[in-house]
């Protein structure tokens, strides 16, 4: 080769490299050419995300079972009485040693928080608490526990999206429509769903469905089901049998179907909550609640080892008419005590797996009834199955729209997708109506985040508890006697004092009124210590509360001055927080935002 013809070739090569840097230059300079690109690497990572989530849990349920199918129903059969049980067990005390050491808040993490983050951070979300959310959530489903698999997939995707938002410093906007595609492409390549996917992030993470938010969403869906289908295979999650056509006459039905799977939503929702409180209140440590839930499903398991893990193999069956209308109702009932008893004992994982079976159970019994009654216009018991699984779901999440369209997508029946919506609306419109939020909503204002306050409250969600907080107590131990007790309340702020154990856990408050005759009366000084006239488990509050939490509880409570912890376990006192100085933070924050709206700051 000449040196001319060298010449032209580094020429061309320099000129392809310039264009490169060219194109790169002008994606980065046009903030949608770069979320739309961004979309398609958070597509790709969050269907690899849910790829290796799924390979882990699966890795986890052979080393306790014996086997790493998704439908381990008949294997689950054949096992061990002690297997079925302490397999949960054991895996319980892992996972409640792992939430306690390694988990931020020391409690799993899911959904509820993606949807706080885009609604209160700005899409921010933790690592560190995204891959541990992951791990004990796939060791909770391969240690048997009755949860689902798509919660933690989807709270991973988002996870991998927000740290995609921070390290380029994108805004707020951008980073929550990451967020929303990397929920997209976790749904999808859950359930072999694009389109589902789409409007699940829509419709529960991102709260709209603005065109910027769509165009990138829909790009990291259809990226996240061609990966999964590269890697699983172009299958749904659940196969329909043929059915016959759906009768005008069968709507009636189809609406009564609602109102059960209503019923179910939401003795399952209160039950879940039954069961949280339940095991806040058991004397036990709380790395050791898992253990306990775990002895409990695992002996649910004993008679019913369909409720093990997510399901899929059981909700299938169910579809294909496997079960007899008695034993329907019963696995009905086992699964949700079971489910119940795993998310209020600390496993991690999700609810949609769990609201699929339940609505699965009860659509099949349902159907059995509606065909044995009137066989020449029922469509099937597993059409009935497909309806009741919408409408269970779609209730428990309060995420209707993208239900109908998962449901749409796994039967490609247009008929069958109009039962669908009959069902689903009655369903949600009752469940609404009734218990007033859905299981994510519900979970948030368990801690004290209520959504629905508006936007403005979500100034106090900003703020914690230890920015504001006075370490200026005044406390007494619990063996202090009268004299001091009197004399501590003379000078202490608001006239109330703290009564807190020899480690310093608190123990209790004393106020002027809690003395009562003893105040005055010196006569019965010799018998009584603080501990004796103290107002024990007083209500409290954590340093790492946010202002929001805190003006809940005053509410609730009707107490002005609350004493603030270290944390659950230890109890210990660190200081105090007033209402007045919840009020004043709140009022400077939301003069602050006011000037930002302004442009004046």
């Amino acid at each position: 080769m000449t040196s001319g013809e060298h010449g032209v070739g580094n020429t061309a090569r320099v000129r392809g490299r310039a264009g490169v840097r060219d194109i790169l230059r002008r994606i980065l300079r046009n903030d949608h050419l770069l979320l739309l690109f961004l979309a398609l690497v958070v597509g790709i990572a969050s269907a690899y995300g849910a790829i290796l989530f799924v390979e882990l849990y699966l890795s986890i349920q052979w080393l306790g079972f014996g086997t790493n199918s998704s439908q381990m129903i008949d294997h689950a059969a054949m096992l061990p009485a002690w297997q079925r049980v302490a397999v949960p067990a054991g895996g319980g005390l892992v996972i409640g040693l792992m939430v306690r050491y390694f988990m931020p808040g020391r409690r799993p993490h899911g959904v509820p928080d993606v949807i706080e983050s885009v609604a209160l951070r700005a899409g921010s979300l933790g690592t560190k608490a995204g891959i541990g959310a992951a791990v004990i959530s796939a060791a909770s489903i391969g240690a048997g526990a009755s949860v689902g698999r798509e919660g933690p997939v989807v709270h991973l995707g988002a996870t991998l999206a927000s740290q995609v938002g921070e390290k380029l410093r994108l805004s707020r906007s951008q980073t929550v429509t990451l967020l929303g595609c990397g929920v997209a492409a976790a749904v999808s390549a859950s359930f072999n769903t694009p389109i589902a996917g789409v409007f699940f992030a829509l419709e529960v993470v991102i709260g709209h469905y603005a065109l910027s938010a769509f165009a990138p969403i829909v790009i990291a869906s259809v990226v996240g089901t061609m990966i999964s289908r590269a890697h699983f295979g172009d299958f749904p999650a659940f196969v329909m049998p043929e059915h016959a056509g759906v009768s005008a006459l069968e709507f009636p039905a189809f609406a009564l179907l609602g109102i059960l799977s209503a019923v179910t939503a939401i003795v399952f929702l209160k039950g879940v909550t039954f069961t949280q409180k339940t095991a806040a209140r058991v004397p036990v440590p709380p790395w050791s609640r898992p253990m306990f839930a775990g002895i409990l499903v695992g002996l649910i398991a004993l008679a019913f080892p369909q409720v093990l893990g997510v399901g899929y193999g059981t909700t299938d069956a169910a579809i294909r008419q496997g079960f007899t209308f008695e034993f329907l109702i019963l696995l009905l009932v086992a699964k949700t005590a079971a489910t119940a008893l795993s998310l209020g004992g600390g496993f991690g994982g999700g609810v949609f797996s769990p609201s699929l079976f339940l609505g699965a159970m009860l659509g099949a019994a349902f159907g059995i009834l509606a065909t044995d009654t009137f066989p020449q216009y029922s469509t099937g018991p597993s059409a009935y199955t497909l309806v009741g699984m919408g409408a269970v779901a779609g209730s428990v999440l309060g995420a209707p729209i993208s239900t109908i369209l998962i449901i749409f997508e796994l039967s490609a029946d247009y008929g069958l997708t109009i039962a669908v919506m009959v069902g689903v609306v009655v369903a949600s419109v009752i469940t609404q109506q009734v218990h007033g939020r859905s299981f994510f909503l519900g979970a948030l204002e368990a801690r004290g985040v209520n959504l629905r306050a508006g936007q403005d409250s979500g100034l106090l969600e900003q703020i914690q508890v230890r920015d504001l907080m006075s370490d200026e107590y005044a406390a007494a131990p619990v063996a202090a006697g009268m004299a001091e007790v009197r004399e501590l309340l003379m000078s202490a702020p608001h006239s109330e004092l703290f009564v807190i154990r020899t480690d310093g856990a608190l123990f209790g408050t004393i106020t002027l009124s809690d003395l009562s005759e003893a105040a005055f009366d010196t006569s019965l000084d010799h018998l009584l210590k603080a501990g004796d006239v103290a107002l024990q488990h007083p209500p409290f509050l954590r340093a790492d509360d946010t202002l929001e939490r805190a003006l809940t509880l005053m509410r609730g409570s009707g107490e002005e001055h609350i004493g603030v912890v270290e944390n659950d376990e230890t109890m210990k006192l660190v200081g105090f927080i007033h209402e007045v100085d919840v009020m004043v933070a709140y009022n400077r924050a939301l003069m602050e935002a006011r000037r930002e709206e302004r442009g004046q700051i």
